[in-house]
């Protein structure tokens, strides 16, 4: 467990299966990744069960809970790290919360955690990222979080309502 003074980001664990299935099934969040149908609960069961064994530097990515209260036990959100290049010492990084969560600091010191522990533990030298251009809360995020826009791609996104988005690149040298 990484731990700050509201913030906790910790492995999956079992009991996370209402969260996860809330998570991964809201269409809202969807135009964000490559899935467009929702997850079963006996999917994402196997999930956790795999995450629980997978090593990082084998399968290049790790999936952290954003919890807060007493050892994180109350799931806010994941913050993803994935793309995992060990020999160039770099990952990419994904985040997101449930609505009633946001706008609250969570996402801000879960991405300082992250910094320490990609930089002790872990060794990179870089973090990067691609946001929807829409998504105005995720952009002030890593703005304020100290990455360095490094560009857009245009047109990378099909949302579910047919049109094209762009997304513009992030970049944090750690």
């Amino acid at each position: 467990m990484l731990t700050g003074p509201r913030v906790t980001l910790r492995a999956l664990e079992p009991t996370d299966i209402g969260f996860l299935l809330r998570l991964e099934n809201d269409p809202a969040l969807w135009d964000a990744g490559d899935t467009r149908v929702p997850y079963s609960r006996y999917a994402l069961e196997q999930y956790i069960e795999r995450a629980a064994v997978e090593d990082l530097w084998a399968v290049r990515q790790v999936r952290f809970v954003m919890g807060t209260g007493p050892q994180g036990a109350r799931a806010a959100g994941v913050l993803d790290v994935f793309d995992v290049a060990p020999g160039h010492r770099r990952a990419a990084v994904g985040i997101a919360l449930l609505p009633e969560a946001r706008g609250q600091g969570i996402a801000t010191e879960a991405l300082d955690l992250l910094h320490t522990y990609a930089t002790t533990a872990l060794h990179l030298h870089q973090l990067y990222c691609g946001v929807a251009a829409t998504n105005a809360a995720s952009l002030r995020l890593f703005r304020r979080a100290g990455y360095t826009e490094i560009g857009i791609r245009r047109h990378w996104l099909l949302e579910i309502g047919g049109a094209w988005g762009d997304v513009v690149e992030f970049q944090r040298i750690l």
